[in-house]
């Protein structure tokens, strides 16, 4: 129902908007202004204060390779949604006259959820037919597929009854004739499952049955007569299909080619025919005269609704356009009880005096065929039409072979018949028996194999669930727990197990038998070697999407799955019952085959996801069951999603509970699946759609599935004559190729990770010892004759720990070390290790440098305490931080110690002297030895320094050494060192406790640290004592104080 009016205007006119179908908008528009004004006229006659008005959109298809029809679905669809979105869908809408774009308009399952009232000139498929908002001004596919078969049937005066014909379909047609051709040819259709057809698609397909001598028929339907020359067949009949052609009742002169043609045609008209566009006259045709009468009829339905006085919105019901007639400006309509119109269809033909005449008509609506001229003057001998089969001489010899034949056969069958009654007596005894296998006939697999393997993903069992495999007759296969079964089975389990080892079908699984090994009983059943279907769509590493797993593999998956359960359904095991992904495995060919079916009075069906609502409210198995969980299968495979996906509920039990008791007896509850963005998937969203129908008896069979998607796959592939093992020779290549991808991909990934790991060996040990350890799996020790060795270390370092938390202390040593290694990086050093505050370098090792060892080290020592005069701590501002650098150069040795966390470590009297040299230095200092002195001496490089004078360095005994203090002509910026009577006063403590008071107390102050050590706490309390000897800065206790003066 339709509240009017809706809009400005009360018709909207969709239509094609390309200037060369014979309804583009241009054309009609013309035409429809044309009634508009005179149902103003009618109405101004009966005294109603209403005006028709309507308003024009037209959509195109020239970005689309496909023009016309072919591509409109689209871009019509979309026409529409606009104008319900804006609110301008008037109340009747004229158009669009393709079956394509319509039947999304109109079809209550996959279409747009609409109360419009369409009225179309077109829309001639079956697909449109018995649509409840739709009518049809021009006889539609079901009208011609009528007349054919009551033709075909009618054998009075002019004709025999026939049985057989050729239908001609060529590839380039108008749309008419591809939808009058297509219900010919359509399985489906009335006219195909009553006559015999064959239909021809090219003209080398025409010349060849025309030609053959055993011919199937004498008859041929067509839609065009150029493609064979009839003068040279006589003998046969050509009806030409050309109803919008009005030639034949306005030039009844016929031409010699057309000899042993009738021609098909709508009656005479009432208009002239116009068709040229540049011309002031409308454009007319039938198309145009069509939507011209029908805006004519949609202002007499409102006159006949405009009734009650003061009424200013009124409602245009479907049935106010069925079982009517009306007369238009161009002819008389009478429209069926489904909306479609029925015509008298005239049939012409050609006398000897080549002549148009009127041979019959037929009414569709009662179809009845009337004779019109009961004398033809035919071509054909004597004045009747030939028969449909082909007349030979001889033809009752013929017949007395057949009947010899028959005989023959029938003594024949009956032998047979005999033999197969003893044959399947014998048989029905031997079902009735069943042994095991003999356990010692079933081994275990290679010790390198797993024993066990997860074929399983069920929900209703523990996830540890395993399936046990062995080696039967030289083949893996799987062993299967039967819980519910001791091992002796009755008779009606013993019959079943016997007609579920005889199954063998490509797409199922074999059963062997069964086996008891101690007191538990498996059945035993063919390996899929690529495990579950469920665990392949989860694997998208091994099989990408678009590269290996695209929809045309898809479809093939639920092919074999709609393969073998049609053939389960059709053998004597009836029904599956516990069908899902986790039961569907695939071979190593790529092949899907079903499993865990039969066996169904020992194992009780379960209820989960992929149980029909039927099951789950009522416990039991059928075939439209299984129908529903392949449904569910095949939304896990084009998704790749989780069984039973929706984005709404995630809980498993909360999706069973809202199938099992829906909301409303309307709403039902289902997995995703949009329609929106099916595009070229729709026929596959419907068909799924279908198979999970609330309604058992409206789901299909798996016939119909299986058909359906071998088409299906065959459209898409463009493989309709592929055989079987091409098409997996094929897949196994494709295979093959995403397996070299995946190779590749994982090589780079390895590259990648190797590189990673070299990059972290680098930065624990020195290239060369890396190289080493990977190419011999060991390092050799190494002699250096001259190296230099840096020492330093931090000056208080335990005093701040003591008023420094654990992560405090981390994190200053992490920034004062990550910048020390910052600075390495522009020298030819190497790091050798961290201990506490020690840090320790070396230059010269592992790879010689000759004197530049000395030199690097001392430039880095300068980097160094240069960074050090501006580094501040984060959690003690204001705290100066030193350090004592030490610098000794000399011969020494170094290796690889351990296997654990391996360690490069040096050895030798150079590293204890450097150690010293750090341990007796002075704080923000560089103390550096007479050999290092020497060796910079020796080169070009301008190193500042003062001698320090004698300093006792323990196993050393006094040596001279020296403080660095700069380079000549570079300005370090370094830190002014203090001075040693200064430095012998500065209590470090009382430094930091001033930077402590100033914490907000109860956050980071002394309340909440509590990091004083024993002995400081003990200081405080008894301070009363007297005076204690203050904590220095980790002054070094020498004999001779001269040695810091």
């Amino acid at each position: 129902m339709n509240t009017c009016p809706q809009g400005k205007d009360l018709i909207n006119v969709v239509l094609l908007d390309d200037n060369d179908s014979p309804w583009s908008l241009g054309f009609v528009k013309s035409a429809v202004e044309e009634a508009t004004m005179y149902d103003h006229e009618l109405n101004v006659a009966a005294g109603v204060d209403f005006n028709l008005t309507a308003s024009y959109d037209g959509y195109k298809t020239n970005q689309y390779q496909r023009k016309g029809c072919g591509s409109s679905t689209c871009e019509g669809v979309e026409k529409l949604k606009t104008l319900t979105t804006e609110g301008r869908t008037g109340c009747v809408l004229l158009g669009p006259s393709c079956t394509y774009a319509t039947f999304q308009m109109v079809d209550t399952e996959v279409g747009l959820i609409m109360g419009l009232p369409i009225i179309s000139a077109g829309n001639f498929g079956l697909s449109c037919d018995f649509k409840d908002n739709l009518t049809r001004l021009l006889p539609p596919a079901r009208k011609i597929s009528s007349f054919f078969l009551n033709f075909w049937e009618y054998s009075k005066l002019l004709k025999e009854s026939w049985t057989t014909a050729y239908v001609y379909k060529k590839a380039e047609q108008t749309e008419d004739c591809f939808w009058y051709i297509n219900a010919l040819e359509a399985r489906s259709a009335a006219f195909s499952s009553s006559v015999e057809r064959f239909v021809l698609q090219s003209p080398e397909d025409l010349h060849s049955a025309i030609n053959d001598k055993k011919r199937e028929s004498n008859d041929d339907i067509a839609n065009l007569t150029k493609d064979i020359d009839r003068k040279l067949h006589l003998e046969i009949i050509f009806i030409l299909i050309d109803l919008y052609n009005p030639t034949y009742h306005l030039n009844t002169t016929s031409s010699p080619h057309m000899e042993n043609v009738l021609v098909l045609t709508m009656p005479n008209r009432n208009f002239t025919i116009q068709d040229d566009p540049s011309g002031n006259e409308t454009v007319m045709n039938d198309y145009v005269s069509a939507y011209r009468d029908g805006a004519l009829l949609v202002g007499q339905v409102i006159r006949r609704l405009w009734k009650k006085p003061g009424l200013s919105k009124f409602s245009i019901n479907m049935h106010n356009f069925r079982n009517l007639s009306f007369t238009g400006l161009g002819r008389h309509y009478v429209l069926d009880e489904y909306g479609d119109r029925d015509v008298d269809f005239s049939v012409m033909y050609t006398t000897v005096d080549m002549e148009y005449k009127t041979l019959l008509e037929f009414n569709t609506s009662t179809s009845q065929i009337s004779v019109k001229d009961d004398k033809p003057d035919f071509f054909w001998p004597n004045n009747v039409l030939p028969s449909d089969v082909l007349k030979q001489s001889g033809y009752l010899q013929v017949h007395n072979i057949v009947v010899i034949v028959l005989s023959i056969t029938v003594v024949m069958v009956a032998v047979l018949a005999f033999i197969l009654y003893r044959q399947n007596r014998k048989d029905r005894q031997r079902q009735k028996e069943w042994s095991h296998i003999n356990p010692d006939m079933i081994t275990t697999v290679e010790p390198n194999e797993q024993s066990f393997v997860s074929l399983k993903i069920d929900q209703d069992h523990k996830k540890n669930d395993r399936i046990r495999r062995g080696r039967y007759d030289k083949k893996i296969v799987i062993l299967k727990e039967l819980k519910q079964s001791d091992g002796y089975f009755s008779k009606g389990q013993r019959i079943e197990l016997n007609t579920l080892l005889a199954v063998d079908y490509y797409n199922l699984t074999k059963f062997y038998g069964t086996v008891k090994v101690e007191n538990e009983v498996f059945g035993v059943f063919e390996y899929g070697e690529r495990g579950s279907l469920r665990y392949v769509l989860n694997d998208k590493v091994s099989y990408p999407e678009e590269t290996f797993m695209d929809w045309e593999f898809k479809i093939f998956v639920m092919y074999d799955i709609a393969k073998g359960m049609s053939y389960l359904h059709s053998s004597n095991i009836q029904v599956h019952g516990r069908l899902k992904s986790t039961n569907c495995v695939v071979d190593n060919r790529m092949v899907v085959k079903i499993t865990d079916f039969g066996c169904n009075t020992i194992l009780r069906p379960g209820k989960d996801l992929w149980t029909a609502p039927e099951h789950l409210r009522k416990e039991g198995i059928s075939q439209k069951g299984d129908v529903y969980s392949f449904a569910i299968i095949c939304q896990e495979i084009i998704l790749r999603r989780n069984p039973f996906y929706t984005e709404v509920y995630s809980d498993r039990e909360e999706k069973m509970y809202r199938v099992q008791y829906p909301d409303s007896s309307t709403c039902f509850f289902r997995p995703d699946l949009r329609f929106e963005n099916a595009g070229d998937r729709l026929e596959v969203y419907t068909l799924i759609k279908s198979c999970w129908d609330e309604d058992p008896e409206k789901r299909p069979d798996f016939k119909k599935i299986e058909g359906c998607l071998g088409k299906i796959f065959s459209n898409l592939s463009d493989q309709a004559n592929e055989s079987y093992m091409d098409n997996l020779i094929r897949r196994l290549q494709l295979y093959s190729r995403n397996l070299e991808h995946l190779v590749e991909q994982r090589t780079a990934l390895y590259k990648a990770e190797r590189d990673r790991a070299d990059q972290l060996n680098f930065m624990l040990l020195p290239g060369p010892v890396v190289r080493s350890l990977k190419e011999t799996g060991s390092v050799e020790p190494e002699l250096f004759d001259e190296v230099t060795i840096y020492f330093s270390d931090i000056v208080g370092f335990t005093t701040i720990c003591q008023y420094s938390t654990p992560m405090e202390v981390v994190v200053m040593l992490n920034d004062i070390y990550k910048n020390f290694d910052r600075i390495l990086d522009n020298h030819d050093v190497y790091k050798v290790e961290t201990i506490g505050d020690a840090y320790m370098v070396v230059s010269g090792l592992p790879r010689r440098n000759g004197n530049r060892h000395a030199v690097d080290i001392c430039h880095m020592a300068l980097d160094i305490l240069a960074f050090m005069g501006t580094f501040e701590l984060h959690h003690l501002p204001g705290l100066p931080v030193w350090i004592r650098i030490g610098v000794h150069s000399g011969p020494c040795a170094a290796g690889v110690v351990g296997s654990k966390m391996p360690r490069y470590c040096l050895f030798g009297d150079t590293v204890n002297t450097a150690s010293r040299m750090e341990s007796t230095g002075l704080p923000l200092r560089i103390h550096i030895s007479q050999p290092t002195i020497s060796i910079l001496q020796r080169t070009d490089c301008k190193f500042e320094f003062e001698m320090r004078g004698e300093t006792y360095l323990k196993g050393k005994g006094t040596e001279i050494t020296y403080w660095l203090t700069g380079v000549t002509g570079k300005d370090y910026n370094l830190p002014t060192p203090p001075t040693a009577e200064n430095f012998q006063r500065l209590q470090l403590a009382e430094m930091i406790l001033p930077i402590l008071e100033k914490r907000t107390p109860g956050t980071d102050g002394m309340e909440k640290r509590k990091t004083l050590s024993t002995r400081q706490k003990k200081r405080e309390k008894d301070k009363h004592m007297g005076d204690f000897q203050p904590e220095y800065l980790h002054l070094a206790t020498v004999d001779n104080l001269n040695t810091y003066l």
